[in-house]
């Protein structure tokens, strides 16, 4: 058997499974520590299972937790920010379009230094290798144990930054290093930004393994833990410690891939009603539909994958005010705090989950305490609610194609019946767990994506060179070598540079090796 975990902002969904079969699950309240929410979770599973955790065979987790540390910059690392360039690039130098207090918390040292390459392959100019191990000194000097490299045009030749990294690390062997062409794409400034991000949630990431692995000592579970990307699959814990930021949107990630496991479909629009948003996205070929533009997080411009999304602020938590007039719905949530504030468990905050249960659409805490609430002011309010998830559908859809819509998360039923007029519309057993079950079923995932110069080697030859390195990716990840395969190629000609390059693009699963 296996467990699937998803830690969102308001709940912590569990699910059970053997085989392609759900047999327990459980939601509960989010809790501020990873390991206690993970060790919680198990318990509850398998004592609604009535089994013990020597029969599970692998544990996977989707978590906000590294989002969240960085919206709320908590807990983050000071970083030493190098960026491989110089003479080039000095205009806007690393943190220069930060938000100003996400630099405070995470602006340890800059530099600006030789090597780089131009769009056609040339050298900007010769790496520093003295100037590298000045850099190594002094970081460690400041107190700071992150390195974040970024090279100019590192898509094209990571040389630089690996060479960078292997002068530094043999001056400084206790440094950590978040290489930008393994995060970013083009784009030297949203690359450098999501490298950056990666090398600041090093310790916190360290820290988030070691409590999961703790975690699953206390409860008895001796396996492999895995933890959710925002791609759809899953990678090993050291591999999820040295790349944290790829868990950032592994939640509605998770959500899509589940939902489409449960309903049956490998293309549809997916609907994610949880407690603080409502997430919409697309499924295609049973993996989601990935963002073609730069991504922004926490107010800062990024560029690495992300899954294509719709986000609203209505939510199972979101807060409600009837009097306000057009009525008021969300953006601010009681997030985790629903099973204390809501009226229909005892507090005195209107939500939407207390319209939903006002409305008979669902059955939760006491009925009787949201009774009073005015029948037509509820049935405004859930109507209202239902169109602005209809819109964010709308928003989604790319073509006319006659996908369904498959609704998922725990707050699910604030849709009506009559939502989303002439579409076919699934709702999922175990749609409320949909999360968990995402992560569950999960293969470990590798990608590629490099510019190859065709003037020297075909494009068959580089596809091939794309492919092994996506293979090679999937199996760090955790994926069994020889079971990998190959799930998507794209190959984008860049008529902007000389001779014949192209960027390919690819993507590799496979199930984990245990």
């Amino acid at each position: 058997m296996r467990i699937g975990i998803d830690i969102g902002g308001t709940n912590t969904d569990a699910v059970l499974m053997d085989g392609d079969r759900v047999v327990a699950s459980h939601k509960s309240p989010t809790t501020a520590s990873v390991g206690e929410g993970v060790e919680r979770a198990i318990r509850e599973v398998l004592d609604i299972a009535g089994v013990d955790g020597e029969v599970v065979r692998r544990v996977v987790l989707g978590t906000t937790h590294f989002t969240n540390a960085v919206v709320q910059r908590r807990g983050l690392d000071r970083v030493c920010a190098i960026r491989l360039g110089a003479p080039a690039s000095r205009a806007f130098p690393p943190f220069s379009i930060w938000p100003d207090d996400l630099a405070d918390a995470t602006r340890g040292s800059v530099a600006l230094l030789p090597g780089g390459v131009n769009f056609d392959g040339s050298p900007i100019t010769a790496l520093d290798e003295a100037a590298l191990r000045t850099a190594a000194d002094r970081a460690v000097a400041d107190g700071l144990t992150s390195i974040a490299l970024t090279s100019v045009f590192a898509p094209l030749s990571s040389d630089n930054e690996t060479l960078a990294r292997d002068v530094m690390a043999a001056q400084q062997p206790t440094l950590s290093f978040s290489l930008s062409s393994d995060i970013g794409n083009l784009g030297v400034l949203e690359r450098e930004n999501a490298t950056i991000l990666n090398a600041c949630l090093a310790s916190t990431a360290v820290e988030v393994m070691k409590s999961i692995e703790s975690a699953l000592t206390r409860v008895g579970v001796d396996c492999p833990f895995y933890l959710s990307q925002n791609d759809g699959t899953l990678m090993s814990a050291d591999f999820a410690a040295r790349f944290p930021v790829r868990t950032f949107a592994s939640g509605p990630t998770n959500s899509i891939r589940g939902a489409g496991f449960l309903a049956g479909v490998e293309d549809a629009l997916v609907v994610d009603i949880g407690g603080t948003t409502t997430d919409v996205g697309a499924l295609r070929r049973g993996f989601p539909r990935e963002s073609a533009n730069t991504t922004e997080l926490a107010g800062l411009r990024t560029n690495f994958r992300m899954p294509d999304l719709v986000s609203i602020g209505v939510g199972g938590g979101s807060i409600v005010s009837l009097d306000a007039s057009p009525i008021a719905i969300g953006p601010r949530s009681v997030a985790r705090e629903l099973r204390t504030r809501a009226r229909v468990f005892g507090g005195d905050t209107l939500t939407v989950t207390d319209l939903a249960v006002a409305a008979g659409r669902l059955s939760v805490g006491t009925p009787s305490l949201v009774a009073a609430l005015d029948p037509e002011l509820v049935a405004r309010a859930t109507s209202r609610i239902q169109e602005l998830v209809e819109r964010a559908v709308d928003a989604m859809r790319l073509a006319a194609d006659a996908v369904p819509v498959v609704l998922v998360g725990g707050g699910a039923p604030l849709v009506g019946p009559d939502a989303f007029a002439g579409q076919t519309v699934l709702r999922p057993d175990h749609a409320d767990v949909a999360n968990a079950v995402g992560s569950a079923i999960a293969y470990a995932g590798g990608e590629s994506d490099r510019i190859y110069d065709l003037d020297g080697l075909s494009r068959e030859e580089a596809v091939q060179l794309a492919e092994d390195e996506a293979r090679r990716q999937c199996v760090h990840a955790g994926a069994e070598a020889g079971t990998v395969e190959i799930v998507e190629v794209d190959a984008l000609p860049l008529t902007y540079l000389p001779g014949q390059s192209v960027r390919i693009r690819v993507k590799a699963a496979g199930p984990p090796a245990a």
